[in-house]
């Protein structure tokens, strides 16, 4: 078996040690005769699974007994709608734009009430994250959102945004489980599992309970109601059972790591060792100021697209994967999620210098 390391954003890698489980029960899934992806979701196989899923959730984020853990299809795009037509009681939002997902949040949002721009990065390409510690709150705000990593541009929120008592909504999706979080901060927080949890297809949305209720924008969709899947345990409708099953692999997988302290420290051994390459390199530089550097996701260019496309390609051939950037910045990135090992780092750095050795005189 031959395997590349492999730096997408998303679908992004996930554990060997996951994927040969579920390899292990493809055909069988304990004694069952079958596999997850042939279950009833209302079999008591199935329940157990999404019922441990959950409890093992809740265990490594420490999760609030007042919150509710829903398991939604549809993607965090989805929510970027949802959030409003559930929580816009006042029709007024404040939104904070660091990057291109949460700017179509914002924009989703001005369909639904006045979405308002308190901060934002633009300025600068979204290569920094802006002061928050004072921002020009609305008086009505429902709420305040955020996109907490963001994922094309390599930044991270360190501190929370001062939201001066309103409540803050947070996408999660590419540091979720990176790192501990206090749950007890946000009203809703919610994240697309298809960078660091699990395979596409599937958003957890962890919700207040006390914000979970019928008062909410006229007309919604049923499927668009929070109460609605809240009420049913995430099983209004057939959810995505096997996508379910693989983040089950994968919680599991972060306790037997040591939780989420444990993947802080490992995370942060991962990106020392790109970052300081980035800062001494001739060749290479990063895009982002150094304050708001993300853990998960990291740009980095040569100033040279030409060079950049070479590095892309040969990096491929030596089974670097997926190292080239969104197609609205360029450059190359690298996203370096919980499921990347440390020798995978460590390839990358190593084929940087070689390229850098050889490329330097072209720049």
């Amino acid at each position: 078996m031959s395997r590349v390391y492999n730096f997408s954003a998303g679908p992004a890698v996930l554990p060997e040690e996951v994927l040969e489980e579920a390899q292990e029960e493809m055909l069988d899934y304990k004694g069952a005769g079958m596999s997850v992806m042939e279950m009833s979701h209302r079999s008591k196989a199935f329940d157990a699974i999404i019922q441990d899923a959950e409890a093992d959730l809740r265990e490594l984020m420490n999760i609030p007994d007042n919150y509710k853990v829903l398991f939604l299809q549809g993607g965090a795009s989805l929510q970027f709608a949802m959030i409003p037509m559930n929580l816009m009681k006042n029709k007024v939002a404040d939104y904070v734009v660091t990057g291109m997902w949460s700017k179509k949040a914002y924009q989703e949002a001005q369909k639904y009430g006045k979405a308002n721009k308190v901060a934002s990065s633009e300025d600068r390409t979204f290569t920094y994250i802006p002061d928050c510690s004072d921002l020009p709150i609305s008086e009505d705000a429902d709420y305040v959102y955020i996109c907490e990593n963001n994922t094309i541009y390599g930044t991270k929120f360190k501190t929370l945004p001062n939201t001066k008592g309103k409540l803050l909504v947070s996408d999660v999706s590419s540091c979720f489980l990176s790192e501990p979080i206090d749950v007890s901060k946000y009203a809703i927080l919610f994240g697309g599992v298809q960078k660091n949890i699990g395979p596409a297809g599937m958003v957890i949305a962890i919700v207040r309970e006390d914000l979970i209720t019928d008062e909410i924008i006229p007309g919604t969709p049923t499927m668009m109601q929070y109460k609605i899947h809240a009420d049913a345990d995430s099983m209004y409708n057939t959810p995505n059972c096997y996508c379910i099953y693989m983040c089950g692999k994968v919680f599991k997988w972060l306790k037997e790591m040591g939780g989420l302290e444990a993947m802080k420290a490992h995370n942060e051994k991962k990106a020392k060792i790109l970052y300081d390459f980035l800062d001494g390199s001739k060749l290479f530089s990063g895009t982002v100021v150094k304050e708001d550097r993300s853990l998960m996701n990291v740009p980095f260019i040569t100033g040279n697209d030409e060079l950049d496309a070479k590095f892309v390609a040969e990096a491929k051939k030596a089974g670097l994967e997926n190292l080239k950037g969104h197609r609205s910045v360029g450059g190359m990135r690298a996203s370096i999620y919980n499921a990347m090992p440390m020798v995978g780092v460590e390839k990358l750095v190593a084929f940087m210098k070689k390229f850098e050795e050889e490329n330097i005189q072209n720049v």
